[in-house]
């Protein structure tokens, strides 16, 4: 079980001779778009191209390589949204262990296929929270004599974490911010105690999800730091590493997911996504080079739809749009031959004949626009209103 020692500097280079030809040195990309838009030198450490898919598979083969051949043999047992279950299981795989994972019940498929494929058996918990797998896997470990990988709470796994941090300090030289997310806090926990230690004189800024925070919805589409408080060793090392802990909300993680991917052509999941989303929101503070820490990339292909579709109508390149026309033939195609000579697409068409408010001879028509900016909106609004069709714009 998890200690309440932190790992230090010796710790974190051990795990880092351990995940010798394990875990990949992920690359760091500056970005030109996300300068522009921030204001500031922005570069991208792209560890949602490590194996897995996450970060996560530095600490759990660093703790389950660290385990004896009886421990190994009776098994390994772990909690998690996805990304942390498919690095214990990938690295019990590798190390010849059983492993049982249990995940909440609303864990994305991508994750739970994964997970599976690499060999875990898979216990899915009656709730939706991580704390409720928590729970479960605690019970289970009582019953086997099995050992438990805690996806935060373990100074092993944070000091496998920290490896990002050694890494960081020798690929970048100019760098005034460093912005991560927390869920738990063991990759912010350990990535700064690296760079505390090797570079000291940097800002280190966490992120962690609005939704899921005192005061939120409960939901995130970030369910990788899906999170209600980070651990009680977590919070002990942030309270003296970090310079400060922000929020964003899920408007402004599905907006930089889709600039990440439309822009870097890099695939990013909601957790992965937040630091991104800080630094565009100016939350990061200081005006120095800044990286953001993409954490992972395993994102549900469903959710990826969505947060696109939310993602382009947000930045104006999507326009849902609700009017009417007469129930006549011929009508509505007169409309879409009206919005084709202004070269706009079409993508989607819904009729709503029985809707309420529209008079009787009439059929309601939602509307789904491909646009160009959010001004290009604004002015087929205003056309569509001038040719005599009553708009209204549908969030």
């Amino acid at each position: 079980m998890a200690t309440t020692a932190a790992p230090g500097l010796p710790e974190i280079e051990r795990a880092r001779e351990r995940l010798d030809g394990i875990a990949r040195v992920t690359p760091v990309y500056p970005s030109e778009t996300f300068s522009r838009l921030a204001g500031r030198a922005v570069s991208l450490k792209a560890e949602n191209l490590q194996r897995t898919g996450s970060f996560k598979i530095r600490g759990a083969y660093v703790k389950l390589s660290s385990l004896d051949p009886e421990q190994l043999a009776t098994g390994v047992v772990a909690a998690s949204a996805g990304n942390h279950g498919q690095a214990v299981a990938w690295a019990a795989r590798e190390l010849g262990a059983p492993a049982t994972i249990f995940m909440p019940q609303d864990s994305p498929m991508a994750k739970f296929d994964a997970t599976r494929n690499y060999g875990a058996e898979i216990e899915l918990s009656a709730g939706s929270a991580i704390e409720e797998s928590l729970e479960a896997a605690f019970a289970h470990v009582d019953e086997t004599g099995g050992t438990f990988v805690h996806p935060y709470e373990d100074p092993v796994v944070i000091s496998g974490q920290g490896t990002i941090g050694l890494e960081l300090a020798e690929q970048v030289e100019e760098l005034e911010t460093i912005v991560i997310p927390i869920g738990g806090g063991g990759l912010a926990s350990g990535i700064s105690l690296a760079l505390r230690a090797v570079r000291p004189g940097l800002r280190i800024v966490g992120v962690r999800a609005a939704g899921t925070m005192a005061g939120g919805s409960g939901y995130t589409i970030a369910d990788g730091i899906a999170v209600k408080e980070p651990g009680e060793l977590s919070t002990s090392i942030l309270a003296k590493t970090l310079d400060d802990i922000v929020s964003v909300d899920d408007e402004q993680i599905a907006e930089a997911i889709v600039l990440l991917a439309e822009r870097t052509k890099l695939v990013v999941e909601g957790a992965g996504a937040v630091s991104v989303a800080a630094i565009l929101a100016g939350l990061a503070g200081g005006s120095g080079p800044a990286l953001a820490l993409l954490s992972g990339g395993n994102i549900d292909a469903s959710l990826m739809v969505q947060v696109l579709r939310r993602g382009l109508a947000l930045s104006g390149r999507y326009l849902v749009v609700l009017t009417r026309v007469l129930d006549q033939p011929g009508e509505l195609a007169k409309l879409l031959d009206l919005l084709a000579g202004e070269r706009v697409s079409v993508v989607d068409v819904l009729h709503q004949r029985e809707a309420a408010g529209v008079p009787v001879g009439y059929t309601g028509v939602e509307l789904t626009l491909l646009t160009r900016d959010p001004e290009h909106c604004d002015q087929l609004l205003e056309v569509m209103r001038e040719w005599g069709y009553p708009v209204e714009r549908l969030d």
